[in-house]
């Protein structure tokens, strides 16, 4: 499986054998023996994922999780430990860890753990890249046309957007047409999935109210 492993752990041993572990399954992998160090790399656009130590120096594997959390939503974790607790590992989990193992672990279980992070950071990937294709797309239409569409996309007449933003009627109809074509949408049910997606990403106010 494609993807990039960054193991943050402040145990040299314990690195040298994840990674040697991780290279051997095809995977790349890239080791960090601090939060601090990881915080400094530069994290590939594609799937990646941490497997990430629970006790370290400085910053320990939570704090860490927070902050993955807040600026790379595409990367999931797996946590390991010597010093797991129910409590933490719970906590890790509904914070969004895909597992937490204590070691000593399975390598089987382990590389499974792995699998299943990369996969559900390649779904991030794809559903980001899909978001920022239809931001770009978006961005394509003027001003005046990207009012029309969130109109046309809220079931608006040609009429009473033209009411609305003190514009011929005709005017709106070649606008709306503009919007169609730089869009590529088929129907009008095209450009209110494609609207609402925009919506549910945070790149659009909501609708306005007639």
């Amino acid at each position: 499986m494609e993807g990039v492993v960054f193991v943050v752990d402040d145990d040299p041993s314990i690195r040298r054998s994840l990674i040697r572990l991780l290279r051997s399954h095809g995977l790349q992998a890239h080791s960090c023996q601090s939060a601090k160090e990881f915080l400094n790399q530069s994290l590939p656009r594609g799937p990646a994922c941490i497997v990430l130590d629970l006790q370290m120096p400085e910053m320990s594997g939570l704090d860490l999780q927070r902050l993955v959390a807040q600026k790379h939503e595409t990367v999931p974790i797996v946590f390991i430990s010597g010093h797991g607790s129910i409590p933490t590992s719970v906590h890790a989990m509904k914070q969004g860890a895909v597992d937490f193992l204590t070691k000593p672990f399975d390598g089987n279980h382990f590389l499974a753990a792995i699998d299943a992070a990369l996969e559900r950071s390649r779904k991030a990937c794809s559903c980001r890249d899909a978001q920022d294709e239809d931001r770009a797309r978006f961005e394509t239409l003027t001003e005046r046309e990207q009012q029309v569409c969130v109109r046309v996309a809220q079931g608006m007449l040609n009429k009473q957007i033209g009411a609305e933003l003190g514009t011929k009627e005709k005017t709106i109809k070649v606008q709306r047409s503009n919007v169609m074509q730089k869009l590529g949408a088929q129907s009008v049910s095209d450009l209110v999935r494609f609207v609402e997606r925009l919506r549910v990403a945070g790149h659009l106010p909501p609708l306005p109210n007639t």
